[in-house]
Parts: C-alpha cells; sequence; structure tokens
C-alpha cells in the first residue's frame, strides 16, 4: 500500500513559522542575488553536473532565477517551478516554467514518470508540506532518476520552518532532508554528502542529499564528493 499523508512521524507544529503571511506576498518582490559565496556555488554546480543524467529532461522545484546547472551538461529541457513569474523569466536554465506555490499546493502538474531528474537548492527549509512535495517528485520523476536537495546555513528567517530552525549544525539538517525522503517513500539509495568539508568558518557551506526514484538503475558515474551513510 502506498503511505498516506499522516504516515511520517511530523506534526503541524514542526512546520510553524514566525511569518506565517500569504507566501505569495513575501515572494512578490524579485530577489536577484545569490544566496552562497561563489565556491559552494561552483560545488554545487560541479556536483549537479557529476550526478544529473546528461540530455536529459530535467526539473527545478523551488526555483529562482539561477539553477546552477553546468553549462557543460547536455539537457533536452528544463522546467521551473517557482514563486515570482520574473526571476524565473531570467532565469537562463530553463526552457519552461510555472509560478505555483508548493506550500499551498504540494501536487505538482506534471504526469507520471516525466522527468530524468529533479533539483531542490537553497529552499528546503521553506517547505511546510515536504513528504507531500517530496512524494509528488517521486510520482513525476522516472525510475532512476535522482532527486537532488542542496543545501546551506543561510535563510530568510522568518520563512523557515521550526524545525529547521532547531537543527544545530548542517549534519542535522542533512539528516532532516534525509527523513523528508525516508518518509516520503518511493526513493532509493538515500545518501548526504558535504560538498565542502574543508571550508573555513567564514566560508559558506554546502550540502547535498541525494535518492533516486525506484527503478533500475543505469551504470553511473562516481562522485568524486565524500559521501556519507545512513
Amino acid at each position: 500500500m502506498a503511505p498516506g499523508p499522516a504516515d511520517h512521524p511530523f506534526t503541524a507544529d514542526l512546520f510553524a513559522r514566525i511569518d506565517e503571511s500569504d507566501d505569495a506576498l513575501f515572494y512578490s518582490t524579485p530577489r536577484k542575488v545569490v544566496h552562497i559565496d561563489a565556491p559552494a556555488i561552483a560545488a554545487a554546480t560541479r556536483f549537479f553536473g557529476e550526478n544529473l543524467p546528461p540530455s536529459g529532461e530535467l526539473l527545478d522545484v523551488m526555483a529562482s532565477w539561477r539553477s546552477h546547472l553546468p553549462a557543460s551538461l547536455p539537457r533536452k529541457r528544463v522546467v521551473g517551478v517557482g514563486m515570482n513569474a520574473e526571476e524565473l523569466a531570467e532565469n537562463p536554465d530553463l526552457d519552461e516554467w510555472i509560478v505555483q506555490n508548493l506550500n499551498r499546493d504540494a501536487e505538482l502538474p506534471f504526469a507520471e514518470a516525466s522527468f530524468d531528474g529533479a533539483t531542490l537548492t537553497l529552499s528546503l527549509q521553506y517547505l511546510v508540506k515536504p513528504i507531500e512535495v517530496f512524494r509528488s517528485l517521486a510520482r513525476c520523476l522516472r525510475p532512476a532518476a535522482p532527486l537532488i536537495v542542496v543545501i546551506s546555513h543561510r535563510c530568510f528567517p522568518s520563512k523557515a520552518v521550526k524545525i529547521w530552525h532547531d537543527c544545530k549544525n548542517m549534519r542535522e539538517r542533512m539528516e532532516l532532508g534525509m527523513a523528508y525522503f525516508n518518509f516520503a517513500g518511493g526513493f532509493g539509495g538515500i545518501q548526504g554528502v558535504d560538498l565542502r568539508p574543508a571550508a573555513r568558518a567564514e566560508e559558506d557551506p554546502v550540502w547535498a542529499i541525494v535518492g533516486t526514484r525506484a527503478g533500475a538503475a543505469p551504470e553511473r558515474k562516481r562522485s568524486t564528493a565524500s559521501w556519507r551513510r545512513r
């Protein structure tokens, strides 16, 4: 039997936010800035290049004006789902995009098995229905397709959920993301990796959490990053 909406231990209070006003109002102003430093962006971009399938159809959820995909990665199509139309329109990686508030409607408007890979970059902390969103992502992905979630320590504090603030360090945030994958179901090979293990205190950390859609896995190039499995 497929898991249902309540098949996880997370209670609603864990996803409370300081600012519970309409997200559409908060994101109505374009923010055309990057949220991590250049070396952290480079690390995430390199990881995408190593782990996203070439020449595939890709989905970028909670997208903004940059997706940080490597220019060297061939792709058939990239679709973005985000909150601000102006930001999405200026994203050079996107071939198509839609505006959708996943905190209001967690179900993505795509057919089953539509994409060869998906990314969720620097926005995990804002999801109030993460399990439902991950389940919808699993539905939209083809067998063996990766979902890559990239996290760092920066956020808009008023819009980040309580459970994110309660995490004491990056490892706990990574483990939280891994738990979302596990309780959503439909993913295997769930792993977390520190993309900048040698980063100094004044530099931005960047971690990735990856799961692959259940199904036969193709041969994949091994990442040069240092993996941690739970």
